[in-house]
């Protein structure tokens, strides 16, 4: 059965061999993992990563896709049609991996949406448009880092695995991709999300200028140790944390 991808879905397919092996070995699946896979599309990482697995669950909002999934008669794999914007990842009482081809337009939203479940997540393999992998594994001080790399990483280690050429795909996007993987971190940085998130987004709001300019309103120099006559990007994830606490102290009511 012929698909046509659909642009609002931000589909395209992976249909390099090569790289769906090498995803696999990155997850390193084993038997009795509790492995869900969100946008499994026409099946090219599905098919291949049940066969390591007693059972795997695949999130597709494409209503067409799904069609072409079960006609594979597969029995290891439970399909949910479902947004995965809008899916509870609660539901399931084992541990999560999570895995996927994300679509692109959704990937920030998305990973933020996963954030709120990451006490039931173990790790996620996710392939995402390369310039967000660099966004989120960046260090302080490049121009890369900012909210994400923040949020990210106060949860999760983040690695860039490898990049995956344009031509692995169909149709062929117009940006590289390449494969995160993050790892729950065993002791957060941070308890809650709200706060960090608040914070984060208050320091970056104004890229080229200090962080007493961007918190101006919240937070003066003698409410905080850290040093404001810098910019967002020159501060670690400790900084970060500090920077948090003195601010909830400052901002309770």
């Amino acid at each position: 059965m012929a698909h046509k991808p659909r642009k609002r879905f931000g589909q395209n397919f992976l249909v390099d061999n090569q790289v769906i092996n090498q995803i696999i070995s990155t997850i390193a699946p084993k038997k009795d993992d509790n492995i869900i896979e969100i946008g499994p599309g026409k099946g090219a990482l599905t098919f291949p990563l049940a066969e390591y697995l007693e059972h795997l669950s695949v999130i597709e909002i494409d209503r067409d896709l799904i069609t072409i999934l079960e006609a594979q008669n597969n029995q290891k794999i439970s399909i949910y049609n479902s947004d995965a914007l809008a899916f509870d990842f609660n539901q399931f009482s084992e541990k999560l991996r999570i895995v996927g081809n994300l679509p692109y337009n959704i990937s920030s939203p998305l990973l933020f949406h996963l954030l709120s479940y990451k006490d039931n997540i173990i790790d996620m393999t996710f392939m995402l448009q390369k310039e967000v992998v660099e966004r989120i594994v960046a260090s302080p001080g490049s121009k890369s880092y900012g909210r994400l790399s923040v949020v990210m990483q106060a949860f999760f280690d983040a690695e860039l695995m490898f990049i995956v050429p344009k031509d692995s795909f169909d149709p062929q996007p117009k940006i590289e991709s390449a494969i995160l993987y993050l790892k729950t971190k065993s002791i957060p940085l941070v308890q809650n999300l709200k706060p960090l998130e608040n914070i984060v987004k208050l320091a970056f709001s104004q890229r080229r200028k200090t962080l007493k300019n961007c918190l101006k309103s919240k937070l003066n120099q003698s409410q905080t140790k850290i040093d404001l006559s810098q910019r967002a990007e020159m501060l670690t994830l400790e900084n970060f944390v500090t920077l948090m606490n003195d601010y909830e102290k400052q901002n309770r009511n």
